[in-house]
């Protein structure tokens, strides 16, 4: 098989983090230079090799539930840990959802405007144009396409527990459900908090003055002005991020990786927790694939996690076009996220 088709198969397949199947799927085996492990025990030329995931009950087997309108029943089903109880989703309602405003860039500045200095734990996203999607990854990812945006700030490391208590302490908000006794974990005070929604993301950002980036203006600053793979560059380095072939088995500390950091200098932006954005899932402009969740209904995350697709052999999910889609009330130990902010 083709590397890119193999390197297609392994983005087809994120969105299932079932831990019961982990024992049987579990692989070693990394390909050095795009770290995804061998898929052609399924994924064969004649068989299997194109499938659409999350229409097809039969991969449940290795990908766990799908993200089909078919989602709510097979969670019920396999016992997906990673979604919000049933009865909890079916109550987001579309009302509910039209609530959440979602924050979009504003009119063009003129560009001959000096930035103002960078908030502090922020970094300034300089304007311009930058390269977004691609044209042989996953088909949601499509197309590879130019982005322009204007000048932005973002959190130059993904949010930490330490600096969720504050938000928590301050407005009441509920605690992450495992957080026992509304304290946070012993020795992960400066880990990225995780078990939070992405109201939750919003709430906190809104509470700090500031908002979700948009999908957009996140993957500028993972890929630079270049439009690198992966924050650091187009090679796959598993002592570059806190991902799956790292083999942490946990989240780490924001900020531990020096030679991961991105182009603009922003941390974690492969591994370590998947981040919330502002976007709802839809497709890119000139995407020809259809896709039945496309819409209001589910928000786009960014970056892969310590716990990703590669646990089940299906791909990495660390290049920094890879894009999932969760519903907005799901939360799990590799969600968090990070803040954005307008320069005016």
């Amino acid at each position: 098989m083709k590397r890119s088709m193999l390197k297609g198969i392994g983005a087809i397949c994120f969105l299932a983090l079932v831990p019961a199947l982990a024992a049987s799927n579990q692989s070693s085996e990394y390909d050095p230079v795009t770290g995804e492990p061998d898929c052609t025990k399924c994924h064969t030329q004649d068989r299997r090799y194109s499938i659409d995931y999350t229409r097809d009950e039969t991969c449940v087997e290795c990908h766990g539930p799908g993200l089909s309108d078919k989602y709510l029943d097979m969670n019920s089903r396999y016992g997906a840990p990673h979604a919000a109880p049933t009865t909890e989703m079916r109550k987001y309602s579309g009302e509910e959802l039209q609530v959440a405003q979602v924050s979009k860039p504003g009119p063009k500045k003129s560009s001959s405007k000096k930035a103002q200095p960078a908030p502090k734990g922020m970094v300034l996203i300089p304007a311009g144009e930058f390269i977004m999607g691609a044209d042989d990854w996953w088909p949601k990812s499509q197309p590879r396409h130019t982005e322009r945006l204007e000048d932005f700030f973002l959190d130059k490391y993904e949010v930490t527990n330490t600096r969720y208590k504050s938000f928590v302490d301050a407005t009441g908000r509920p605690a992450p459900t495992h957080w026992a006794g509304g304290k946070i974990p012993q020795g992960k005070e400066n880990h990225p908090v995780v078990y939070v929604t992405w109201q939750d993301a919003d709430a906190f950002c809104k509470w700090e003055g500031k908002r979700l980036p948009t999908e957009i203006e996140w993957e500028k600053a993972a890929r630079g002005p270049e439009g690198s793979t992966f924050p650091w560059g187009d090679k796959f380095d598993k002592n570059k991020g806190n991902t799956p072939q790292y083999g942490n088995e946990d989240t780490m500390p924001v900020g531990s990786f020096e030679n991961g950091k991105s182009y603009y200098g922003i941390y974690d932006m492969a591994g370590n927790a998947f981040e919330w954005t502002g976007n709802w899932f839809k497709p890119y402009p000139g995407n020809s694939h259809p896709d039945e969740n496309y819409g209001e209904k589910y928000k786009v995350l960014k970056g892969g996690s310590w716990y990703d697709c590669t646990y089940y052999k299906c791909g990495i999910s660390a290049p920094a076009f890879n894009r999932i889609f969760f519903h907005p009330m799901t939360k799990n130990n590799n969600f968090g996220f990070r803040c954005a902010k307008d320069a005016k």
